[in-house]
C-alpha cells in the first residue's frame, strides 16, 4: 500500500478537549492531501505521571507488569476520544491499542523493545478508508501481557510503525515547532533548524535534548523514515531529520546543556572545523571557565566544567558560536 503517513501527537497536543479538536482539524488536513493516514498518541496532558503516583501511593513495591498493564490505559483514553471525535465530524476511524496493532515487544517492562509489527490490521482499517489511531507506547509480550517502552516510547512507536509500513513520513507534533540550535526556553537567539541528520539528532537526545525518544532516531535512521518535527498549535515550517546532508559538510547545529556542568556542542565534521574548537577554547579562557574534561569527536564537543554553568553562561556561548560576539 502506497502513500502512507503517520502522524504522531503528545500529550501537551491532546491535553483537553479543546486541543483535541485542533488535533482533529490537523488530521483531517491531512487526510484530504493523502489517503492513508495513521495517528500515534499519547496519553493525555500528566495522565501518566497521576497514574504512576496512584501506584505508588499504594505501595512502594509496584508489581512492574500490573504497573504496565495500568499506564497503559493512559493511550487508550486519548485513541478512544480521539476516534469519537473524528467519527462524529464524518470521517470514519478506529481506535487499535498496541496489542490490537499487532506491536509485539520482548517481556521487559517499563522499557521493552519492539520485536516485529503485524500491520495485517493497520492495513485491512486502512483499506477500509479509515483513519487508525494506534496508542502510544505500548505493545504486547509472548504472553499476552503488555508491556511499555519507558518515557517517549510513543515516538518510538511512531518511527517503528512508520517503518512497518513503510511510510512516506512519520511526522512527530508538539508544542515546539521544530529543532533549535539551543533550548529556546534559555536561549535568546536561537536559530530554528531547517533540517539535522540521525547522527546529530542522536547525539543531541542522548545528550538529555527532551525533543525525541533516541530509540525513534536510531529506528528512523535504520529504516530511512525522514522524521518531520512540528507544532501542533500552528503551521509554521518544522525540522527534517533525515539522511539527506553532505558527508564532508561542515557545520555546527546546536549547543545544549545536559546537566549544571556540560555543554555538548554538536554538529557534523565538528572535529575538522578548526576554528570553532579554537573559538570555544578561546571562550572558555576569556570568561575563566575551568575545565574537567574535552572531548572531541566526529559529530560532538562535549566539556565538562568544574564549576555550575549558568543559563546565561550557555546563551553567551551560542552567540559566540553562531554570531561570533
Amino acid at each position: 500500500m502506497e502513500d502512507i503517513i503517520v502522524l504522531k501527537f503528545g500529550g501537551s497536543s491532546v491535553s483537553n478537549n479543546e486541543n483535541l479538536k485542533i488535533v482533529a482539524n490537523k488530521i483531517i488536513d491531512f487526510k484530504a492531501n493523502t489517503k492513508n493516514v495513521v495517528v500515534i498518541l499519547s496519553a493525555q496532558g500528566k495522565t501518566t505521571d497521576k497514574l504512576i503516583h496512584e501506584a505508588y501511593e499504594l505501595t512502594d513495591e509496584v508489581n512492574k507488569r500490573e504497573l504496565d498493564a495500568l499506564v497503559s490505559c493512559g493511550e487508550q483514553m486519548s485513541a478512544a476520544k480521539l476516534s469519537i471525535l473524528l467519527n462524529s465530524l464524518d470521517f470514519p476511524s478506529v481506535s487499535l491499542t498496541g496489542w490490537q496493532a499487532g506491536i509485539y515487544t520482548n517481556n521487559t517492562n517499563q522499557d521493552a523493545l519492539i520485536e516485529n509489527i503485524n500491520t495485517e490490521r493497520i492495513y485491512t482499517e486502512l483499506k477500509n478508508n479509515k483513519i487508525v489511531i494506534i496508542t502510544g507506547f505500548q505493545g504486547i509480550n509472548e504472553n499476552l501481557d503488555i508491556t511499555t517502552f519507558g518515557r517517549g516510547g510513543s515516538d518510538t512507536t511512531a518511527v517503528a510503525v512508520a517503518a512497518a509500513l513503510k511510510a512516506k513520513n512519520c511526522y512527530i507534533f508538539s508544542d515546539v515547532d521544530g529543532i533549535y540550535s539551543a533550548d529556546p526556553k534559555k536561549v535568546k537567539n536561537t536559530k530554528k533548524l531547517t533540517k539535522i541528520s540521525y547522527d546529530e539528532m542522536l547525539e543531541l537526545s542522548n545528550e538529555g535534548a527532551k525533543v525525541l525518544h533516541n530509540r525513534c532516531i536510531e529506528i528512523g535512521e535504520k529504516y530511512k523514515i525522514p522524521i518531520i518535527t512540528k507544532s501542533t498549535f500552528n503551521d509554521n515550517y518544522g525540522t527534517v531529520i533525515s539522511s539527506d546532508e553532505k558527508i564532508e559538510k561542515n557545520e555546527i547545529k546546536s549547543v545544549i546543556k545536559k546537566d549544571i556542568s556540560r555543554i555538548s556542542i554538536i554538529g557534523n565534521g565538528i572535529a575538522r572545523d578548526i576554528e570553532t574548537v579554537i573559538n570555544i577554547l578561546n571562550f572558555i579562557k576569556e570568561n575563566k571557565l575551568e575545565i574537567l574534561e574535552f572531548n572531541v569527536s566526529e559529530s560532538k564537543i562535549s566539556i565538562t566544567f568544574k564549576t555550575f554553568i549558568t543559563d546565561k553562561m550557555l546563551e553567551k556561548l551560542h552567540d559566540t558560536i553562531f554570531y561570533n560576539n
